[in-house]
């Protein structure tokens, strides 16, 4: 198999293009993205929510080319043998490419590690996702935008969950670039358009040797069963993925609703306590 533009040999088949054709195609990729969506501006400060897997730390490589100001953060929810393992490689991987890392963990900060909370029943992706988008928010302050390394795999799965979930809220909230909201930290997502296949890809070439693995806790989400049978799909009536997003963004909608301020922790929220402090308070009664 050639590649579409060169008689070089395909290293991917769609789409179909050699090595340095795909570099190019995926740089470019990127790049679309961040000046379609004004996603960064050249004097603006980037902190990218690391976690050592295969998309955030492509995700910290190529900012970091392109020339933007960027920095990591990383939240340790205390998962054993699996976010040790990513950390110890993002530590790596930071030094030797000289890129400020700042690491919070939900055992400092919560007093419990996830591991300790599931086996006190918490459930464990709701209150994951929720206590590290508190940690990410509270300590990106200082930043002019947090950029995720979310793709088009997973911003299609989010986008039918909150269909089927009828999550009218999350729904509004989607997209490559978050609205403005006093108190939090605008959201980004370069890889917004890009497949996992093809940020795997990437990586390869670009000799990251990113391990791979998954956390334990994912096979029992909600998320996994949405994953599974978009795929199935996926196969099927290929494109349906990128059919998904684009469409989302030819309907969506901000939400304008009104946020409040916690009363314990003074993040927005749409009640007197945001979920996070809840989870905490369920935490620390917990023995």
């Amino acid at each position: 198999m050639r590649c579409k533009e060169c008689p070089e040999p395909a290293i991917i088949e769609n789409p179909q293009l050699c090595q340095a054709h795909f570099t190019d195609y995926f740089e470019s990729k990127v790049k679309k993205s961040i000046d379609e969506f004004g996603l960064i501006e050249r004097n603006e400060k980037i902190c990218v929510a690391a976690s050592g897997g295969k998309d955030s730390v492509t995700l910290l490589y190529i900012l970091k080319k392109f020339g933007y100001d960027v920095e990591a953060i990383a939240i340790d929810e205390g998962i054993h043998g699996y976010r040790d393992r990513t950390l110890r490689f993002l530590k790596k991987f930071c030094s030797e490419n000289k890129i400020r890392l700042r690491i919070y963990s939900y055992e400092k900060e919560f007093g419990k590690s996830l591991d300790k909370t599931v086996k006190k029943g918490e459930p464990a992706c709701n209150t994951c996702g929720t206590l590290r988008r508190h940690l990410l928010n509270k300590h990106s302050e200082k930043y002019d935008k947090v950029a995720t390394g979310h793709n088009l795999d997973d911003e299609s799965q989010a986008v039918l969950m909150n269909l089927l979930k009828a999550q009218k809220k999350l729904f509004s909230r989607q997209g490559p670039k978050t609205r403005k909201i006093k108190g939090f930290t605008q959201k980004i997502k370069p890889f917004y358009f890009l497949k996992e296949k093809e940020i795997m890809v990437y990586a390869f070439i670009k000799g990251l040797n990113v391990p791979f693995s998954e956390c334990p806790f994912a096979r029992l989400s909600y998320r996994s069963k949405v994953r599974d049978a978009l795929n199935k799909y996926e196969l099927i009536y290929p494109g349906t993925k990128e059919n998904i997003l684009n469409k989302y963004l030819s309907i969506r909608s901000f939400d304008n609703q009104e946020t409040n301020s916690c009363t314990k922790c003074g993040s927005p929220c749409s009640g007197l306590e945001c979920k996070a402090c809840r989870i905490q308070q369920r935490i620390a009664s917990e023995t």
